[in-house]
């Protein structure tokens, strides 16, 4: 088990407290992390991989574009790099580690540390909302911390705060998320795994009267017709998309829906069971083990098209919906992460945890590849 920092070639220095010109990429093997590396070396950003393996993440690295001589740095787990965040001082950190809801607060308040920002991809319920109850600790510190900054969030958020520019408070909204998204052969990861599991455990939730209340996982079901010709099946689910809607929109009324949740009768039956058997803490650690050890074989992307979608109604019964066109899903949410942090490293975004559109905009919804199609 290693624990130190691989310094060869040239880093950033730290100052008193200030943050050096530095981007941490936290889990750099992983698909998400290859892309988001890959995308800001070539921007010209000094990207730092952080992770387990010093020659998996050198040959990440080489894959990426960064020098042969380039900086890592090995830890094995949040705690760790944590740590190595505190004495280092990086500008950005950008986890993809995954299991967010517990390894986000604990990078992110060491990026806080030394007034450095934070991104991740989280898309439960538990993450966001966790990541988002730091928000007065980020104000004071200086520091800006993005969640969720992935297609799962911003292609739905993005289309909610474009449809609500220089309008009140809506009465009720809608979203759906349709990724496409290609399966690599090889282990599902235990990133993925954990968050299959949780949302399992979560099962369905939804806003009544500004409230939060749960829902059955699978409810309401329908087929989401894409402006493009195709369709795919969605059902209600319980996701960071959801508390996005609801934040930015401010409507008392919210649902969410994906075109990752079950469908068919049988599953939705069995879901409820299944909840409650993972939600004992033993048992939610051997399923994502398990699950995160089956090994998966390639697929293309089912369809062209990412799709976001949302309904937006007003009390006086005005209504509007509108799409967000993007490409493969990772890919996507490689470029959002990407863009996000290469806007924090430059000064962009302001002090606060938020959402992506919430802290940049909807148009990062586009800079960063998408395209809005509608309202």
């Amino acid at each position: 088990m290693t624990e130190s920092s691989e310094t060869s070639g040239t880093s950033g220095t730290a100052n008193g407290n200030r943050t050096n010109d530095e981007v941490w990429i936290v889990g750099a093997t992983g698909r998400v992390g290859r892309g988001v590396t890959a995308r800001l070396a070539a921007r010209g950003l000094t990207v730092v991989p952080v992770g387990r393996s010093r020659e998996r993440m050198a040959a990440a690295g080489a894959e990426a574009g960064l020098p042969a001589d380039a900086k890592v740095v090995v830890a094995d787990s949040a705690g760790r790099i944590a740590d190595e965040i505190v004495r280092g001082r990086p500008r950005v950190v950008v986890n993809t580690m995954g299991d967010y809801a517990t390894t986000a607060p604990v990078i992110a308040r060491a990026c806080m540390s030394g007034g450095g920002h934070y991104v991740d991809q989280a898309n439960d319920v538990v993450a966001v909302e966790g990541l988002l109850a730091l928000h007065d600790e980020a104000v004071r510190a200086g520091s800006t911390l993005v969640t969720g900054a992935g297609f799962g969030v911003l292609a739905t958020e993005a289309v909610v705060a474009r449809l609500c520019e220089e309008r009140p408070a809506p009465h009720r909204v809608r979203v759906d998320s349709a990724a496409s998204a290609e399966v690599e052969a090889g282990a599902l990861g235990t990133a993925l795994a954990a968050g299959i599991v949780d949302a399992l455990v979560a099962g369905g939730r939804r806003y009544e009267n500004g409230r939060q209340v749960s829902a059955r996982l699978g409810a309401d079901p329908q087929r989401l017709a894409f402006p493009d010709g195709t369709s795919a099946k969605s059902a209600g689910v319980a996701s960071g998309e959801l508390i996005a809607a609801h934040v930015v929109s401010g409507a008392p009324f919210v649902t969410a829906t994906s075109a990752l949740a079950p469908t068919t009768p049988l599953l939705r039956a069995l879901l409820p069971l299944l909840g409650r058997l993972l939600s004992v803490p033993a048992l939610r650690r051997r399923a994502v083990r398990l699950l995160g050890a089956v090994s998966v074989k390639a697929a293309p992307r089912p369809r062209e098209h990412s799709w976001g979608h949302a309904v937006v109604e007003w009390a006086d019964g005005t209504r509007r919906e509108g799409w967000l066109r993007a490409g493969e899903g990772m890919a996507y949410t490689a470029g959002v992460t990407a863009t996000v942090t290469e806007l924090l490293a430059g000064g962009s975004g302001r002090p606060g945890a938020w959402t992506p559109a919430a802290a940049l905009g909807p148009g990062l919804a586009t800079t960063a590849g998408g395209a809005f199609v509608g309202d």
